[in-house]
């Protein structure tokens, strides 16, 4: 990393500038000596010295041990303190809220999940989620208010403009026009909320296949057939927040939905969704179909096409992977994306076999050429994305020294 010493600006900003510099340096890189964090931002020893005391002095970093098996004395490690500050994300389905709070540096402290069966809730949706944050901030041996931010992901979108959820009437309870106020009213931290899938993408901008890329398409094949759109960095949500909503679109080869209020319905969806991979296994001769969630049937399935990937198997891989490309060539055709991730568990775990297939296909259909890749985050990616978000406006606000 270039020196930033020499940026034009007020002595305090340019000090701010130096602190978040070095506070990002430790946690890219982890522990590093006051010589190392030197070098990496270009300041001077007695700057990077007074640099250090000063982040130590406001809570920020510690001493975490001392360099070994160089020749000369061993100098002192710093690293950001876990504990200067804690995120929070939820990933909420109909049939539970996962939870979990993170550290400033990014480590899951404390997990729990609220099971939330049934069409009409026990506890208000208020209630649930005070209980899913509350179990999280329990196990990791925290108090509610030490909780800086929190995020919620959900399916749909939260309409910026009504405040209403759109695109989820599978999510029971979460529709009420009051909802976003009752829940700041029982929370006493900053509380966003977003897109689930497109979390997922932030997952695998920040952690995993799309490091490094600022245009790119998340495809997501779970409970739902949904998209996660990111143009030139930013993540695209659109008017109503419904960008990406691709399961309504509608496709060749598939059923012309024309009332798209139910949950998990319309031409894409009907056409390579999740619940179809189980109907085209029973139509190839497939036996025996597991049992279960049909989000698990439907991603098992895809694993055993893809390893024995010959027969009925390579029938269903092909005729899945068909479906696919179809609605994913209106994307690109439109978007012309550099890279497209696919993630959700009947993409994630058809891996290279379903990959190739899609790219295959994907080629014979559009014009545009972006890569295919299946995401890198596997565990809990819609959580993970909220943690990451999370913790991205909490380090903005916990790192910024120039209000110290």
């Amino acid at each position: 990393m270039a020196g930033i010493s020499g940026t034009p600006g007020t002595p305090r900003v340019l000090r701010a500038m130096n602190d978040r510099a070095a506070l990002d340096l430790l946690l890219e890189h982890g522990p590093l000596s006051r010589t190392r964090i030197g070098k990496l931002t270009g300041l001077s020893k007695p700057t990077a010295s007074q640099l250090l005391a000063r982040l130590e002095a406001a809570g920020l970093v510690v001493v975490t041990g001392t360099s070994e098996g160089r020749p000369g004395p061993n100098a002192q490690l710093y690293a950001v303190d876990p504990a200067a500050a804690y995120a929070a994300g939820l990933d909420v389905t109909p049939e539970r809220i996962l939870a979990a709070v993170a550290d400033v540096t990014g480590r899951t402290v404390g997990e729990y999940e609220l099971p939330t069966p049934g069409r009409r809730a026990a506890r208000t949706v208020v209630r649930q989620v005070t209980d899913a944050l509350d179990g999280a901030v329990k196990a990791a041996g925290l108090v509610r208010a030490d909780v800086q931010r929190l995020v919620i992901g959900t399916p749909g979108a939260f309409d910026p403009n009504t405040g209403r959820l759109r695109y989820a009437s599978h999510l029971p309870g979460w529709h009420s026009p009051a909802l976003l106020d009752e829940l700041a009213a029982a929370l006493p931290m900053p509380v966003e909320y977003e897109n689930d899938v497109n979390l997922a993408a932030i997952a695998e901008q920040r952690l995993g296949a799309a490091r490094g890329h600022d245009d790119f398409v998340l495809l997501w094949n779970e409970g739902g057939l949904g998209a996660a759109l990111v143009l030139g960095g930013r993540l695209h949500r659109g008017w109503t927040g419904g960008a990406g909503e691709v399961g309504f679109l509608p496709v060749p080869g598939a059923p012309l939905v024309r009332h798209v209020t139910k949950a998990n319905s319309g031409g894409y969806q009907e056409l390579a969704g999740s619940q179809a991979i189980p109907a085209l296994a029973r139509e190839l001769g497939i036996r025996p179909i597991p049992t279960g969630p049909y989000t698990e049937v439907a991603a098992t399935l895809v694993e055993q096409a893809a390893d024995v990937n010959a027969g009925a198997h390579r029938q269903l891989l092909q005729t899945y992977a068909t479906g696919l490309a179809t609605g994913l060539a209106s994307l690109v055709s439109v978007l012309d994306p550099e890279l497209v991730v696919l993630s959700g568990a009947s993409l994630s775990r058809g891996g290279e076999p379903l990959r190739a297939l899609v790219q295959a296909e994907l080629a014979e259909l559009a014009a545009s050429r972006p890569r295919l890749v299946v995401g890198d985050v596997r565990e809990q990616p819609v959580l993970r994305g909220a943690l990451e978000s999370a913790l991205a406006a909490t380090r903005d606000e916990v790192f910024d020294t120039s209000a110290h």
